[in-house]
């Protein structure tokens, strides 16, 4: 990088007698000083509001007891700009439903991402799922929401419904799911809990995720869990009895006392087998 030319000052003939233009130019300053100290004076800006602590309280998930999703919700498809409800989005399968602000450029382009590449990690079929967005900012428009998509995933973005919500559409959705966000005046934007749900094809939420830090094995599980026998294989099913859901974390972890259980079943089992084994050799060697 060059380095930056050296400039100098110099006074015009001496500070104890200026120049008449000079004079015009200190009280040309010296008026706008005045001016600006006037205005803070007489009138402050007004400060940008910003969130406060109990505003941030507010932001949280907590789905009710058998919480359900309203699969008759009018909705309307971002790609299509067709008119549809939440039942015909999901399909009747598993779903994964990400509320987002399609024009966050924040948390939420992160979430869809990670969200996307855990999907894809799974080595499910694309119809054994369902990926829906739903915008929590009813000033997004369908333009929005597509390019959200095309920005953050680009080629990966086929297959994932966004879909658009009014106002009392929105209400009835997050009151269902206990879900809470609050707009921020000051950045023009909203906080919003960073989690996705995961629906039963009939609507239930089966659980609640952390976008942020899924996997592949944790997302295979939670869908395998959320369709009861239709998504996913044995082994999965298998593997559900030594994992739980932490759901202070929002991810799938160790279960040390069925760990311990399924392996004391199946030494029990290999020990009987050994018996049984060493019983007919014996009787064989004696007939």
């Amino acid at each position: 990088m060059a380095a930056p030319a050296h400039t100098s000052m110099r006074f015009v003939k001496r500070l104890s007698s200026p120049s008449p233009g000079a004079d015009r130019t200190v009280r040309s300053l010296i008026a706008a000083l005045l001016t600006i100290l006037g205005g803070l004076l007489v009138g402050p800006v007004p400060a940008r509001a910003r969130l406060v602590q109990a505003d941030l309280a507010r932001v949280a998930v907590a789905p009710p007891p058998s919480a359900r999703v309203p699969l008759e919700l009018a909705v309307t498809d971002a790609r299509t700009g067709r008119a549809t409800t939440l039942e015909q989005a999901l399909g009747g399968r598993a779903a994964l439903l990400l509320p987002v602000d399609y024009t966050c450029g924040n948390v939420c382009d992160p979430m869809v991402s990670m969200a996307a590449d855990a999907l894809a990690a799974t080595g499910l079929a694309a119809e054994d799922y369902a990926f829906v967005l739903v915008g929590i900012d009813p000033r997004d428009d369908a333009a929005a929401a597509r390019r959200m998509l095309a920005e953050t995933l680009g080629d990966r973005a086929a297959g994932i419904r966004p879909l658009l919500v009014s106002d009392a559409a929105l209400a009835a959705l997050t009151g269902a799911l206990g879900y809470s966000a609050v707009y921020d005046a000051g950045t023009d934007s909203f906080a919003h809990p960073a989690a996705a749900m995961l629906l039963a094809g009939d609507g239930r939420v089966a659980r609640v995720l952390s976008p942020l830090a899924l996997t592949g094995r944790d997302l295979r599980l939670a869908l395998t869990e959320a369709g009861e026998g239709r998504v996913g294989s044995l082994a999965d099913r298998l593997t559900l009895l030594c994992y739980g859901y932490d759901a202070a974390r929002g991810l799938y972890t160790p279960l040390v006392q069925r760990i311990l259980t399924v392996a004391g079943i199946a030494t029990i089992l290999g020990i009987g087998l050994l018996i049984v084994g060493l019983t007919r050799r014996t009787r064989l060697r004696a007939g």
